[in-house]
């Protein structure tokens, strides 16, 4: 008996993890968990109205056609190209993400008729006068922060989700920290508060009414508010595919100027 004992306790011991999981290890198996259930969708295209609102509730708009292109070992491509207004027609932006190494963003300004490539320095910067800065529209590798796990709480549509801390590992970050919603069942975004450099909670991301496209996931809305200004931009997703052949010869920085 005194043996059978000693045997049952051995096997729990082994069986048991030896140091218990601490809240950096727990966040990036969580963070590696998501992005794993966002691979392997190859390419992207969508059409995009972007609404741009002031604190007075006055707002304007701007059609956007995207395509985006996931590259193994590395972060996405991305392209966007404006079709409305017609003051900002023919206004295209791409994006070569990477892990810990810059993102590589370029613009094309018709009105000047040349491309601009966007220094690291700068990428805290507004893209296009909205909400987003231009360090927001590259691809969320995982490599790109470091994490912490904070909680399981209730979040929005009722769904129960994991909160976790994410710091900027990157140089040149507009942001000290941020705090990400992620519901526990498909690892999808909810919500995401962004922190300035003093820490002061600058802005908050919100994704809204998913729609399931197979294996993966994209939210019909995404919608950014600037508590420091009241300023607010949405962007309302349509016409979404995938698999439609894009290769990385269709994100070429010199046919920018280009593009129609």
């Amino acid at each position: 008996m005194k043996r059978q004992l000693v045997l049952i306790l051995i096997l729990l011991v082994l069986s048991s993890p030896l140091v218990a999981e601490t809240a950096a290890e727990k966040g990036l198996r969580i963070a590696k968990a998501a992005d794993q259930r966002d691979s392997g969708w190859k390419d992207q295209t969508a059409d995009l109205v972007m609404i741009l609102r002031n604190r007075r509730g006055s707002k304007s708009m701007r059609k956007i056609r995207t395509k985006t292109l996931e590259v193994r070992g590395d972060g996405d491509k991305s392209l966007s190209l404006f079709d409305k207004p017609a003051d900002v027609r023919g206004t295209a932006m791409l994006t070569f993400s990477h892990d810990l190494r810059p993102d590589d963003q370029w613009l094309y300004l018709p009105a000047l008729k040349r491309v601009k490539r966007i220094a690291s320095r700068n990428k805290s910067g507004s893209f296009m006068g909205s909400e987003f800065a231009y360090e927001d529209l590259g691809s969320q590798e995982v490599e790109k922060y470091r994490y912490k796990y904070l909680r399981k709480e209730t979040c929005g549509g009722g769904w129960r989700c994991h909160v976790l801390e994410r710091i900027p590992a990157y140089k040149y970050s507009g942001y000290s920290r941020q705090v990400v919603w992620l519901d526990t069942r498909e690892y999808r975004p909810v919500k995401l508060k962004f922190y300035d450099r003093k820490g002061a909670h600058l802005k908050t991301l919100n994704w809204k009414d998913y729609r399931s496209y197979g294996n993966y996931w994209r939210a019909d809305e995404m919608s950014m508010r600037n508590h420091l200004t009241g300023k607010a931009t949405t962007l309302k997703w349509s016409n979404i595919r995938f698999g439609t052949g894009l290769d990385s010869g269709d994100f070429n920085k010199n046919a920018l100027a280009r593009l129609r």
